[in-house]
């Protein structure tokens, strides 16, 4: 019986249909979800039980909209344990990540549904479906076999287990890692410890501290914060202070996430044999577009050796720039950016502290919506008063002429209860099947608040701002049939293409010149500026291609490893880095106590490559639009809307990249917008 004093179970009379943020505590999530459970099992064993012959619109469409109550109730639980968690929250999590996991393999693993889908799907090729139900249909089987549904006896109950073990390991490696983050501050005491830091950035480590209810001020580990702080102060020992903070997440006394990791390794490489792969990495790429590691090796061994050799000579730039400074010349971790931005002020006259005023965060805002009307016919209508899980978080409605599209939240500040990072989410996705739903889509960033006056950004936090809307985009967009391919629901290898892609328009010189003014003048950016960003647009990219690679080939590695129970997590780190030749000043972008991408949950395991293959894609995009000589080029947006933002998983992601671009990509664009063609 549902209870319908829990807000969770209620039908929801809020604004565009949110959840009632005010109204949810956490303790009534746990009776929401055995409930939802119970009511989605109910629907799979209907659809199994149905005496009718099998059928596309029985048991394939019919399964796609089930659930509906369970998917509301698991996507706010989801978005608020990332956005705006609690202890309270957290103990919940870890209390519901097993029965989660436990519910998904009772769904994928139903023998009788199974018998029906598998039914369907063996005559395939004699039934009249359209492409995008062909295409659902093969996704669903797909999805049930990768999830066991073929297994029978001891090797079903194992895998069963294994996912509940993979989902309480998964979240406490992501809570200790919030932990570390979350609960780290240095302060600033004296004048001393902000030599080197410009006002804005001071400012920003007074908000840091006022968040934290210190007086003062402290530098957290919020990449928005850290990574400024290690590239202006003048302090060499408390940038080390930082730096060996900031990669030492994971591993700290109080939490060590490294027998964590292994562990996860271990079930992995068992889950993946089960299903007859020899390992984790051929089970998961698989079903990707690489298909296969060797895909992956091949697109990487183009970049790495290049990548080192333009790291080496920006190294020789920074030990150039040392002598000049009079400063040691064995360059250390916590020396590259710091040095990094001296020899970018001098070779291109480019200096944060000197574009920062003209990238506020609401010019940008509107920068990034402007693009999405020139681009895709939109509007973004901001909607105020409407109550929101957070002060910080923002409303805006997406039209179309009058007609509302679908409905954007933006989070853009750092809190302590917040996961590092950026990313994008949804609490409703676009669907058609069973009545139309406009996409409820989140985008969240960790942007260093700016104190009393306006947030300003530095042109890396622009392209962020971009990335993430890029993947909004993708969901706000999605136009398609069926909840399981619409939006973001498409290979991980092709849902990174949307939103680097955008990223490009945050550097087209109209826009600049149109939304870039002086926070404090309102004189829009000088043209020579523009053209100096540009320029600068290929600088230190040896440093972040060989931070960025060596950590794909090392996640590579781990999930291709024979005997993970074996491992120690950092003995591998280090001999992978050896082995690679990773130089020590640069190192792995994500070290392995905090790699969450690949150990806070199974999307990118074996699968950091993502980034550069859809930046393959990516490159060969953008540079269609420069060839037209038109950033907004009609006929090419158009395209781009409807076979890669609107399209969702409708489509073989091959044949849709095929059809905007007219043939396959290569790699060579990639290459040379990363300065690495010729290196």
């Amino acid at each position: 019986m549902t209870d319908h004093s829990n807000p969770l179970l209620q039908d929801w009379q809020t604004a565009y249909q949110l959840p009632p943020f005010a109204e949810i505590k956490p303790e009534h999530f746990a009776p929401a979800f055995a409930e939802s459970f119970a009511a989605h099992l109910a629907q799979i064993d209907a659809l199994a039980a149905n005496p009718a012959v099998p059928t596309f619109d029985n048991t394939v469409a019919a399964f796609d909209a089930t659930g509906a109550q369970l998917e509301r109730v698991r996507l706010t639980f989801e978005n608020l344990c990332s956005s705006e968690s609690s202890p309270a929250l957290q103990a919940v999590e870890r209390d519901m990540a097993p029965l989660l996991a436990a519910h998904d393999s009772q769904v994928s693993m139903h023998a009788g549904f199974f018998a029906r889908l598998d039914s369907v799907y063996q005559q395939a090729r004699t039934l009249d479906l359209n492409e995008e139900q062909h295409r659902l249909l093969q996704r669903i089987h797909t999805d049930f076999v990768r999830t066991g549904a073929q297994l029978h006896g001891v090797a079903r109950e194992r895998f069963a287990a294994i996912a509940e073990r993979l989902a309480e390991l998964y979240t406490s490696f992501a809570q200790n890692v919030l932990a570390d983050e979350s609960s780290y501050q240095l302060p600033l005491v004296n004048e001393d410890d902000f030599a080197g830091l410009p006002d804005f950035l001071r400012q920003s480590a007074h908000s840091a501290a006022r968040e934290r209810g210190i007086d003062g001020y402290v530098i957290t580990l919020s990449r928005s914060l850290v990574q400024p702080f290690l590239t202006w102060s003048t302090r060499r020992d408390l940038r080390e202070t930082a730096w060996r903070a900031w990669t030492g997440r994971g591993e700290t006394a109080q939490r060590d996430n490294r027998p964590l990791a292994r562990e996860i390794l271990v079930l992995r490489r068992e889950q993946a044999r089960l299903l007859g792969y020899d390992n984790y990495a051929g089970y998961a790429l698989a079903d990707r577009m690489a298909g296969q590691p060797a895909a992956v090796y091949e697109l990487f061994d183009q970049v790495w050796e290049p990548a080192k050799a333009s790291a080496g000579r920006e190294r020789q730039a920074l030990v150039e720039q040392a002598i000049a400074l009079g400063e040691p010349t064995d360059i250390q971790p916590w020396d590259w950016y710091y040095l990094a931005e001296k020899v970018r002020v001098s070779r291109y006259a480019l200096d944060d502290a000197e574009v920062k005023p003209y990238f506020s965060l609401d010019a940008m805002l509107n920068a990034m919506f402007d693009c999405a009307a020139r681009l895709f016919g939109v509007r973004f209508v901001e909607q105020t008063g409407v109550p929101l899980y957070h002060p910080d978080v923002r409303l805006w409605e997406m039209r179309r002429g009058d007609e509302l599209v679908g409905v954007f939240l933006g989070d853009n500040y750092a809190r302590p209860n917040k996961q590092g990072g950026a990313w994008m989410s949804v609490y409703r996705k676009q669907t058609h099947n069973g009545g139309r739903a406009i996409p409820l889509v989140v985008n969240n960033n960790n942007f260093a608040r700016g104190g009393a006056g306006p947030t300003l950004l530095s042109f890396d936090d622009v392209r962020t701002l971009f990335h993430e809307f890029g993947h909004g985009l993708h969901g706000l967009l999605s136009n398609v049939t069926y909840g399981r391919l619409s939006c973001t629901n498409v290979p991980q290898d092709y849902v990174e293409l949307p939103s680097q892609l955008l990223e490009n328009w945050a550097t087209v010189p109209e826009v600049l010149a149109k939304h870039a003014r002086h926070v404090t003048t309102g004189e829009p950016i000088p043209s020579a500026l523009i053209d100096r960003i540009r320029a600068s647009q290929t600088f230190n990219q040896g440093f972040e291609t060989v931070a960025y690679t060596s950590s794909v080939l090392v996640d590579l590695a781990l999930h291709l490893h024979d005997d993970p129970a074996s491992l120690d997590m950092a003995g591998f780190e280090a001999q992978e880095c050896a082995r690679l030749g990773v130089p020590r000043e640069i190192g792995m972008r994500h070290r392995l106590p905090h790699f969450g991408h690949i150990f806070s949950g199974s999307y990118y395991a074996a699968g950091y490559y993502v980034y550069m293959w859809a930046e393959v894609l990516e490159a060969e995009a953008f540079d269609a639009f420069e060839d037209a000589g038109n950033a907004f080029d009609p006929v090419l947006a158009d395209k781009l809307q409807r076979y890669v933002y609107s399209a969702g998983d409708s489509r073989e992601q091959g044949a849709a990249f095929r059809a905007f671009l007219g043939r396959d990509p290569k790699a060579a664009p990639m290459l040379r917008k990363r300065g690495l063609l010729t290196a």
